[in-house]
């Protein structure tokens, strides 16, 4: 696919789809060669986001039984989730970088917190990116309406193309 690409943003979150995806985008998209010193060549980003804290507990850790304070947030709770989230993103970058560095490509890596589906839109935005690659789950249209689907919402809500790579197998 055309060598005029400057700047490809690949959304992973560590699911074999995004993975494929990632896989695909390397394997099929041509970027720009640099011109001279200074006009650079593209460049493949691989964007991971991350939930904050109180989404990934449900919102938080319970209330005190029998007329405790309600809303209280416990910070070793907060941290505990942190910490564990951020070994997850580690792993989810070492996995991508490992398939980048298989293929010899050279990436850029960013870690956002956030809505996934609406920090994926604003970061391509930001970049004024030239595409996006995201993987599909394939959710079944009751999963998809419970828990959204963050291809679609991308496809919807970016200026730029969106490739979506279905996983092996979806129909």
């Amino acid at each position: 696919m055309s060598g005029n690409l400057r700047c490809v943003i690949v959304a992973v979150d560590g699911s074999e789809e995004s993975m494929n995806a990632l896989t695909w985008a390397l394997d099929n998209l041509k970027l720009r060669s640099p011109v001279d010193d200074y006009t650079p060549g593209g460049s493949f980003v691989v964007l991971h986001v991350q939930s904050p804290p109180s989404i990934a507990a449900g919102l938080n850790p319970g209330s005190i039984p029998f007329g405790g304070p309600s809303g209280l947030e416990v910070p070793a709770f907060t941290a505990a989730i942190e910490a564990h989230q951020g070994r997850i993103t580690e792993a989810i970058l070492d996995h991508s970088l490992r398939i980048c560095s298989e293929k010899n490509v050279k990436v850029e890596t960013k870690v956002i917190l956030g809505d996934p589906k609406e920090k994926i839109c604003e970061f391509v935005e930001n970049l004024q990116a030239d595409l996006l690659v995201v993987g599909s789950r394939a959710f079944s249209p009751i999963k998809r309406m419970f828990l959204g689907s963050v291809s679609n919402y991308c496809t919807n809500h970016v200026q730029c193309p969106v490739i979506v790579v279905k996983g092996k197998g979806t129909a």
